[in-house]
C-alpha cells in the first residue's frame, strides 16, 4: 500500500472472492477488483500479492506459502519466496538487498477457507421474516414481509419509492435532490427472486440480483449470451452483488446495459399492482386471501415511453422478466463502448438480434440501442428494410448503415455530446454484427481472412497482467538506508486500523459543518437568505462574509482570494458560507436551504475564450539565443498547435479538517493537507490573532497529489470561523462531488509553436506560446507556468529558444498543483512537435529524438549545465531492452494484415527539474529526541501521504545513530514541534527533510561519541542512560537548506535546479479501430533515481506515477457544461485507470553502474514522486503511432494532430476512415457542444 486509504476495500474484495472461491485464477483475481479504484500504487503490486492466492498453473507464486517465513527478496531480485521462482533463473546479477536480522520481518501464513467463520447455522434456521416499520425525522421506512404486502403498501402510498440495491436511489437523492417521504425496502421478498425455465423461455424474478442473473444466465443460448456479454461490464462487483434488473428497468436510463437486449429480443415485464375494491385500513393485516393481485405483461418494445419514463402507473411494480428462447438460425450479440472497460457507464450500447432462414436471408430483426435518443430504443426502418435481403452481400451492409445513419440523428450539442462519435458506434457494431454473424453461418468474404475477422469482431481482451520489478543496487556499507523496508503504515492500512482526519474520534460538543456553494460562474450575488436553513432546530449557525473576524482574503502567492464571498462569484463552487448542524446529514440538508440571488455577469470558460477576451493574470517569457534568425536560417520550419485537458487529482481521501477551539483563543487544526504551515499562516490571518496559537497537526493523508498543498486551505478557514463563533469544535470531510466542485485540477493547456530543423536533422529554433488555464484566481499557476518554461525543452538540445507563457483568468475552478506541476504539460507540448516534425520530414521519431538529446556538459535554455547526464545511455538502455527494432518490425507486419485492429510503439524520455523554484521554500527542519530507553521520536515538516516519506526518514535515523528499525518512531507532522515547514510537494521532501533529519542525528552522534567509545560492550540503551546522567542534551533540532540553487527570473541568472530526476519508457499499444477502445500490451521503462534510500518504495512511486500518467493522457478527461458546472464531479462520468488499464507486461528497472561524483543530496539519492509521470504518456505516442497506420492504409497522408487525453472518441475520430467520415455531424455556426472542455 502507499496512502492506504483504499486499501481496506481492496483487501475486502479479495477476502469475499475467496470466501465464495478458495481456488481462483490469477484471472477472477484481477476481475474482482473490477469496482476499486486506487490512486497511488499503480496496482501492479496489489496484484502481486492478491495472485499469492491463485490456483495452480504452473506459475511460480501459488505453491503453499507455509507458516514459514518468507523473504521476498534474494539477491536482489523480487520473488515470490520460493527457493526456485522462475525470476531467479540464470540471473548472473549479484544486487545486495537483504534486509538486517535488526528490522521486523513480515510472516505470511498460508489462507485457509475451512478456518473461516461461518454465519450460525441456528440463526438462519430459525429465522423469521417480520414487516418492520421504522420512521425518522422526515421519512417512513416499511419492509412488507411478501408481495401482497409490498403491492397494499405502494396502493397506499403510490408516491413511495422501491428500495433494493439502493445503486440509483442514492444518486438521485444526492445529485438530483428528490426527496422521498416513503420508502419500502424490497430487497429480501422471496416471490420476486426467483427463476424457472420454460419451453419458451426463461422467466426470472425481477428483483433478482444482477450476480444471481449472471449465473442464471450460464447457458449456452444466443439471447442469454448477449445479456452476459453486457452484465459482465455493468458496474462492478460491488454494484452487481445488490442491483436487480427491476431497478434498472425501471430508472430507464437511456444508457441501460440491458435494456436495448430487452427491445431487440422482445423480452416481455410482467406488472403487477393492488386491486383497488379491497380493504387498505392496515397494510400489515391482510392475506393472500383478501387481496387481489392485477399482473399484465408488457413487451420491452412499449415500455418506455420517454427520458426516464415508462407506463407503469404509480401503484404498479415489476414483479417477473419474461425472456425468450432463441430459435434456428437467430443470433444475439450485445455492444458496448465506454470511457473504460471495467465499472463504466456506456457511451453507446447495442442489443443486435438477427434471424436467418436456411438461404441467409433476413426473416427477422431487431437492433435496440442505448446512448442514441433520450431511451433506449429500436430502429424500425432499418430493421424492416432488412428483412428479406441476403446476409453476405456488401451492397445491403453499407445501405444498412447508411439508413442507420439517417435514423439514428443526432445534432452537434444532443445531450450526451460526442454526436460523431456516437453515430460512427453504431456504425462500427453493426460493422461487427455483420462479419460476425457471416462468419457463424460460414460465409467467406475476400476482404478479411479468419483470423482478422475473429480479431476485429469482438473487443479487445487482455491477458493476466504481468511484471518484472529489476530494482537492486550495489552493494553498499549502508545497513538500513537503501533497503527495501515495508511502508511503516502498511500493516496498519491493510487492517484498516491507520487513523485519517475523519477518523479521529468525535469530540463531546463536535458539530458538523456544510458548504454554501456559488451555483453560477459568474454573477453578483445580491442577497442571502438563510432563515430556512436557521429554522431548523438542529441547526446551530450560518456564517458568512461578515462573520469574518480577520481577514477575509488569502491566497498562497497573492491574496485574491475570498475565504466566503461578499459581493461577486467568479466560478461555481466558490464558498459562499457555512452552515453548522448537530449531524453531517443536517448540516448538508440546511446548506441546500441557503438561498442565494444572483445577477448574472458573463463568463470564460475556456483558455480560447479567455485568448478572445485578452482575460489574463500574468505574462512570463525566457529567450535563449536570437530564435528569429535561427529559423530565417533553417533548412525546414514548421508550425502547429498543442492542446493538453485538466486532470482531477481524485485522492481516495477528500478534503477533510476537524477544529478544535482551545483556551486563549488557541485553535488546533486536524487538516488533510500537504502544507500544514500555510494552513497555520491563513488560518490565523482570517481569525485575526497570531500564529502561535493556531497548531496545525496531520497524521497521514489518502493521497494528495499536489492537490492539497492549497486547495486544502479554503475549507478549513470556513471551519475555523464556525468554530471561532460557536467555541466548539466542528468538523467536515467533502463529498466527492463538493471535493471536485471546490478544489481545482491539473490545469489544460494550449501551445502554439514553430520550429526549425536543419538538414541533419537538427533542432535549431523554438519559438512557443503557452496558454494555461489558471481558473478564477492566481493560487499557484505563475509558478506552474514558470515550470512548464523550464520543462518545454523536455530532453532536446535547442540552441535557440522564445518561450512566452501566459496564465488565462476563467470562472472555472481554481487549478492547482498536481504531480509534476506543469512540467509534464510542457513536455507534452514539445514531444508531440517532434512527433508531427517527424512525420512531416518522414524520418524515424525515435531516430529524430536521439539526434537532438542533450549531451553532458550542454546548457539548458535557462542556463543549467547538464551534470550526471545520463539521458542517451538510458534511451539506448530501453531500447535495447524493449527489443524495439524487433518489436517495430513486427508491429509494421501485423498492420498490414489487420485492417481493424492497428498497434503503435513509442519510445519516450524525460527530464525532471528537483528543487522549488521559489527559492526560500528549499529549507526544513528536524527534531530528534532520544529517551532513556533507547527509543528514539523522529519529528520533520513533511507530511506523509502515501509516498513513504516517513519510512525514509525513520531508515535515515536508524542507519544514523546506529539502532534498530523499531527503536525509532514518528508520531505526526506538527506545526508546534517543527515550525515554517515547507509544503511536501516538488519531489523534494526526502532531500530536505531527510538532510534535517541526519543533521539532527550527527549532533547526536556526536554527543553520543565519547560514551561509545568508552562503553563499546554496552548497548545504546545503556549508552544513552550514561550519557543521561551525565546530563548530556539528548534533544537535537536539524535545518537544511538546498545549497547553490536560485534563479532569478528577473536577471535570468543563477541555478534553477539542484539536478535532474531522468529516465525514459518504451511502450506498444493495440487499439480497435471500430470503437476507440486500446490496451497497452507492454510497458519497459528505466528510471535513474540515483542511490535509492529505499527502492520498494521508489518502485511503487515509479509504478503509480506512470499510471497516473496514463490516465492524465487518455482516459481521464474533465468536462464542464456551457453555463460553468463541471459534468465530470464523480467516478460516474470521471474515470481513473483501474486494475485492467494498467500495462499487460509491464517491466521496470532503475538505471544502474551510473557515478553521481556532482549530485549533492541526501545519501545521493533522487527524487521520484513526480518525475516518472510524463512517461505514460509514452501511451499516448504509441496511440498517435496506431492512428498513423490506420490513415496509412486508407491512403490519408495527413500529419495526425491528437489532442490529448486520447480518449476513446479522439481515437476513433482520428481514424477518419470511411465510417467516420460518414458519420461527422456538422457544427453549425455558434453552435456550442453540449458539454466542453476548459
Amino acid at each position: 500500500s502507499q496512502c492506504g486509504f483504499c486499501t481496506p476495500g481492496i483487501a475486502m474484495s479479495l477476502y469475499a472472492l475467496l470466501r465464495n472461491n478458495p481456488n481462483p485464477s490469477e484471472e477472477e483475481i484481477e476481475e474482482c477488483f473490477d469496482g476499486n479504484l486506487c490512486r497511488c500504487t499503480g496496482y501492479r503490486p496489489i496484484l502481486d500479492a492478491a495472485k499469492t492466492f491463485a490456483k495452480s498453473e504452473n506459475n511460480c507464486h501459488e505453491d503453499d506459502l507455509g507458516s514459514k517465513e518468507i523473504d521476498q527478496q534474494q539477491n536482489g531480485i523480487k520473488t515470490c519466496g520460493k527457493e526456485d521462482c522462475c525470476k531467479l533463473n540464470n540471473s548472473n546479477t549479484k544486487w545486495q538487498s537483504i534486509i538486517d536480522l535488526k528490522f521486523p520481518q513480515i510472516k505470511f501464513k498460508q489462507y485457509d477457507a475451512t478456518q473461516e467463520l461461518i454465519f450460525p447455522p441456528t440463526l438462519i434456521t430459525s429465522y423469521k421474516s417480520y414487516p418492520l416499520y421504522l420512521t425518522g425525522r422526515k421519512t417512513e421506512c416499511f419492509k412488507p414481509n411478501n408481495l401482497n404486502e409490498l403491492l397494499l403498501l405502494k396502493f397506499r402510498y403510490p408516491k413511495a419509492k422501491l428500495v433494493s440495491g439502493n445503486t440509483e436511489v442514492g444518486i438521485e437523492v444526492k445529485f438530483k435532490k428528490m426527496d422521498y417521504n416513503v420508502l419500502i425496502y424490497v430487497g429480501d421478498l422471496k416471490e420476486l427472486k426467483g427463476y424457472e425455465f420454460k419451453d419458451e423461455g426463461l422467466v426470472i424474478g425481477a428483483n433478482i440480483i444482477l450476480a444471481q442473473f449472471q449465473e442464471i444466465l450460464q447457458k449456452a443460448l444466443e439471447t442469454f449470451k448477449a445479456l452476459l456479454t453486457n452484465l459482465r461490464w455493468f458496474a462492478g462487483h460491488q454494484i452487481r452483488n445488490v442491483a436487480t434488473p427491476a431497478g434498472n428497468i425501471i430508472t430507464g436510463s437511456p444508457i441501460s446495459d440491458l435494456n436495448p437486449i430487452f427491445m431487440s429480443t422482445s423480452c416481455n415485464f410482467t406488472i403487477s399492482c393492488h386491486n383497488e375494491t379491497v380493504d387498505t385500513s392496515s397494510p400489515y393485516n391482510v392475506t393472500s386471501k383478501n387481496i387481489n393481485c392485477v399482473s399484465r405483461d408488457v413487451s420491452a418494445n412499449e415500455f418506455w415511453t420517454g427520458y426516464r419514463q415508462n407506463t407503469c402507473t404509480s401503484t404498479e411494480i415489476i414483479t417477473k422478466i419474461f425472456i425468450p428462447l432463441s430459435h434456428k438460425r437467430q443470433f444475439v450479440r450485445a455492444y458496448k463502448q465506454s470511457k473504460r472497460r471495467d465499472d463504466d457507464i456506456a457511451i453507446v450500447n447495442a442489443g443486435l438480434m438477427i434471424q436467418l432462414d436456411d438461404e441467409n436471408y433476413v426473416r427477422d430483426v431487431g437492433f435496440g440501442f442505448g446512448g442514441m435518443k433520450s431511451v433506449s430504443v429500436r430502429t424500425p426502418l432499418s430493421e424492416e428494410w432488412l428483412i428479406g435481403k441476403q446476409l453476405g452481400n456488401t451492397n445491403v451492409l453499407k445501405g444498412l448503415l447508411g439508413r442507420l445513419s439517417e435514423e439514428l440523428q443526432l445534432s452537434f450539442n444532443a445531450p450526451g455530446g460526442m454526436a460523431s462519435y456516437r453515430k460512427s458506434l453504431v456504425s462500427g457494431f453493426i460493422y461487427k454484427f455483420w462479419y460476425d454473424i457471416s462468419k457463424s453461418v460460414g460465409i467467406s468474404t475476400e476482404e478479411f481472412d479468419e483470423n482478422d475477422i475473429d480479431e476485429f469482431i469482438g473487443t479487445i481482451e487482455r491477458n493476466v497482467s504481468k511484471g518484472i520489478q529489476s530494482v537492486g543496487f550495489k552493494e553498499n556499507d549502508k545497513k538500513i538506508v537503501g533497503k527495501e523496508i515495508p511502508h511503516v503504515s502498511s500493516m496498519k492500512q491493510v487492517t484498516g486500523e491507520a487513523i485519517y482526519t475523519d477518523d479521529l474520534p468525535k469530540i463531546h460538543g463536535e458539530l458538523y459543518g456544510a458548504l454554501v456553494l456559488s451555483q453560477k460562474a459568474h454573477a453578483k450575488m445580491l442577497s442571502i437568505d438563510a432563515s430556512r436553513a436557521l429554522a431548523i432546530p438542529e441547526v446551530k449557525g450560518f456564517f458568512s462574509a461578515k462573520d469574518v473576524p480577520g481577514e477575509n482574503k488569502w491566497g498562497p502567492i497573492i491574496n485574491d482570494e475570498e475565504v466566503f464571498v461578499s459581493e461577486e462569484v467568479k466560478c461555481v463552487g466558490q464558498i459562499i458560507g457555512l452552515v453548522v448542524a448537530e449531524t453531517q446529514a443536517i448540516a448538508q440538508e440546511a446548506a441546500l436551504l441557503v438561498k442565494i440571488e444572483y445577477e448574472e455577469l458573463p463568463h470564460i470558460l475556456t483558455i480560447e475564450e479567455a485568448l478572445q477576451q485578452n482575460s489574463f493574470f500574468n505574462d512570463n517569457t525566457m529567450v535563449k539565443g536570437d530564435v528569429d534568425e535561427a529559423i530565417q536560417h533553417s533548412d525546414y520550419v514548421f508550425e502547429g498547435e498543442t492542446r493538453i485537458g485538466g486532470q482531477e487529482h481524485f485522492y481516495l481521501e477528500t478534503q477533510a479538517s476537524l477544529i478544535i477551539p482551545r483556551e486563549d483563543n488557541e485553535f488546533e487544526i486536524h487538516a488533510s493537507t500537504q502544507n500544514p504551515t500555510e494552513t497555520q499562516r491563513a488560518g490565523a490571518s482570517v481569525l485575526g490573532i497570531l500564529a502561535n496559537k493556531v497548531v496545525c497537526k496531520v497524521k497521514r493523508l489518502g493521497g494528495g497529489f499536489g492537490g492539497k498543498e492549497t486547495r486544502s486551505v479554503p475549507l478549513t478557514l470556513a471551519l475555523l470561523i464556525g468554530a471561532y463563533h460557536l467555541k466548539r469544535p466542528i468538523r467536515c470531510m467533502l463529498d466527492r462531488d463538493e471535493d471536485i466542485i471546490i478544489s481545482g485540477q491539473r490545469h489544460p493547456f494550449l501551445g502554439q509553436w514553430k520550429v526549425g530543423v536543419n538538414k541533419e536533422m537538427k533542432l535549431q529554433a523554438l519559438d512557443l506560446k503557452i496558454y494555461i488555464n489558471a481558473g478564477w484566481s492566481a493560487d499557484l499557476s505563475p509558478a506552474v507556468l514558470e515550470r512548464a518554461i523550464t520543462h518545454s525543452d523536455n530532453c532536446y538540445y535547442i540552441p535557440n529558444m522564445r518561450l512566452h507563457g501566459k496564465t488565462c483568468k476563467t470562472n472555472i475552478h481554481s487549478n492547482t498543483a498536481f504531480r509534476g506541476f506543469g512540467g509534464p504539460q510542457g513536455m507534452m507540448i514539445t514531444e508531440n512537435m517532434m512527433s508531427e516534425v517527424a512525420d512531416k520530414l518522414g524520418i524515424d521519431v525515435v531516430k529524430f529524438r536521439e539526434k537532438n538529446l542533450y549531451s553532458e556538459g550542454q546548457q539548458t535554455h535557462f542556463n543549467m549545465t547538464l551534470k550526471d547526464w545520463h539521458i542517451p545511455s538510458i534511451y539506448e538502455q530501453v531500447k535495447v531492452s524493449s527489443e524495439y527494432e524487433i518489436r517495430r518490425q513486427e508491429i509494421n507486419e501485423f498492420n498490414e494484415k489487420h485492417k481493424w485492429r492497428k498497434r503503435g510503439l513509442s519510445l519516450i524520455p524525460t527530464k525532471f527539474g528537483l528543487s522549488f523554484t521559489e527559492f526560500h521554500l528549499n529549507q526544513a527542519g528536524a527534531l530528534v529526541h532520544i529517551y532513556t530507553d533507547g527509543s528514539v521520536l523522529v519529528s520533520h515538516g513533511g507530511v506523509e501521504m502515501g509516498q513513504g516519506l516517513h519510512t525514509k526518514m525513520l531508515q535515515i535515523t536508524a542507519e544514523a545513530l546506529d539502532i534498530p528499525l523499531e527503536n525509532v518512531h514518528l508520531m505526526e507532522t506538527a506545526t508546534n514541534v517543527i515550525i515554517n515547514t515547507s509544503p511536501t510537494a516538488a519531489s523534494v521532501s526526502s532531500d530536505l527533510n531527510g538532510y534535517a533529519v541526519l543533521k539532527a542525528c550527527e549532533v547526536l552522534s556526536k554527543r553520543l561519541k565519547p560514551y561509545r567509545e568508552k562503553m563499546p560492550d554496552k548497548n545504546f540503551k545503556e549508552i544513552v542512560k550514561a550519557a543521561y546522567h551525565d546530563r548530556v542534551n539528548l534533544s537535537a533540532n536539524g535545518f537544511y537548506k538546498t545549497p547553490d540553487i536560485g534563479y532569478d527570473w528577473k536577471k535570468k541568472e543563477g541555478q534553477m535546479f539542484l539536478y535532474f530526476t531522468t529516465g525514459a519508457a518504451c511502450t506498444e499499444v493495440e487499439i480497435d479501430v471500430l470503437t476507440g477502445d486500446h490496451t497497452i500490451l507492454r510497458t519497459d521503462l528505466v528510471m535513474d533515481i540515483g542511490r535509492s534510500l529505499n527502492c520498494a518504495i521508489d518502485l511503487g512511486q515509479i509504478e503509480g506515477a506512470f499510471v497516473q500518467g496514463v490516465g492524465w493522457c487518455t482516459i481521464e478527461e474533465t468536462l464542464f457544461f456551457p453555463n460553468g458546472q463541471i459534468f465530470t464531479k464523480g467516478p460516474g462520468n470521471y474515470k481513473l485507470p483501474g486494475f485492467r488499464d494498467i500495462p499487460q507486461d509491464f517491466r521496470i528497472s532503475t538505471f544502474r553502474n551510473a557515478e553521481y561524483p556532482n549530485l549533492k543530496t541526501i545519501h545521493s539519492s533522487k527524487g521520484v514522486g513526480e518525475p516518472p509521470l510524463f512517461l505514460g504518456s509514452s501511451v499516448f505516442f504509441a496511440i498517435r503511432d496506431a492512428i498513423k497506420s490506420v490513415r496509412k492504409a486508407n491512403n490519408n497522408n495527413e500529419v495526425v494532430v491528437l489532442r490529448s487525453p486520447a480518449t476513446s472518441e479522439r481515437i476513433r475520430m482520428a481514424c477518419m476512415d470511411e465510417l467516420v467520415v460518414t458519420n461527422l455531424v456538422e457544427q453549425k455556426k455558434d453552435e456550442k457542444g453540449w458539454i466542453i472542455s476548459a
